[in-house]
């Protein structure tokens, strides 16, 4: 094999991924992913300020730990994910303090 090929998995178990972080809070528990400005090629809205997220802006991607008004088990959280949003950093930081 070559120096800048590699070996497919052997063992045949999926990557390893980092668990992502989660921020607990008075509104539930949230998973809260940092996105680079060089990571953001898409506009956004923000919840917080309801302005635009230009492509190149660094800013947060949050969703809930668990699902929201569902009958789901509270370990499914795929379902979760469809409340993913994008925010501004200090809008996100300052929600709690919003009317």
């Amino acid at each position: 094999m070559g120096r800048g090929r590699r070996r497919p998995n052997a063992t045949g178990r999926p990557p390893l991924t980092r668990p992502e972080p989660v921020e607990s809070a008075g509104d539930g528990d949230w998973v809260v992913r940092p996105v680079s400005g060089a990571a953001s090629t898409r506009t956004y809205r923000c919840p917080g300020c309801d302005q635009e997220i230009r492509p190149g802006t660094p800013h947060v991607v949050t969703w809930p730990v668990y699902a929201r008004d569902s009958d789901l088990d509270p370990w499914d959280t795929e379902s979760s994910v469809d409340w993913r949003r994008h925010w501004h950093t200090v809008c996100w930081r300052s929600r709690d303090r919003r009317h």
